[in-house]
């Protein structure tokens, strides 16, 4: 890993930190609503930009949430300029990130198998005892 790399890394870090207790604790958006978590950011080299990805729970709409979000980058962008000193500040975009919907679907799919898996061999048991 370069130089670059590595404090690109610590980059995301920091803006994820800011994000998370600016969108928590900050801001007033009535659109916003669950619990919001910012699972990743990744900025690009040149600071210019920050795709921020954001997982949602509870929320009433995910497709409200994350246009409140989108209108109220400006307002984070400028909380995150307060908390993290940068010569610039990126532009901050926000990504829906379906992953933990995605593992949950996963793991379901999973509990059933083991559930058939489990009641086959029961069967199997059983009418080899008969």
């Amino acid at each position: 890993m370069s130089k670059n790399e590595a404090r690109l890394g610590r980059v995301n870090e920091e803006i994820m930190k800011a994000i998370s207790h600016t969108i928590t604790y900050e801001l007033k958006n009535p659109d916003v609503t669950g619990m919001i978590s910012v699972t990743r950011v990744k900025t690009t080299p040149d600071l210019k930009y920050a795709k921020v990805y954001v997982s949602l729970l509870n929320s009433k709409s995910i497709e409200k949430t994350m246009n409140g979000l989108k209108e109220s980058a400006g307002f984070i962008r400028s909380q995150v300029a307060k908390i993290v000193n940068l010569r610039i500040t990126p532009e901050l975009v926000f990504e829906y990130d379906d992953s933990i919907v995605h593992g949950e679907k996963i793991d379901n799919i999973l509990k059933e198998i083991s559930k058939k898996d489990k009641e086959l061999k029961e069967k199997l048991n059983s009418k080899e005892e008969n």
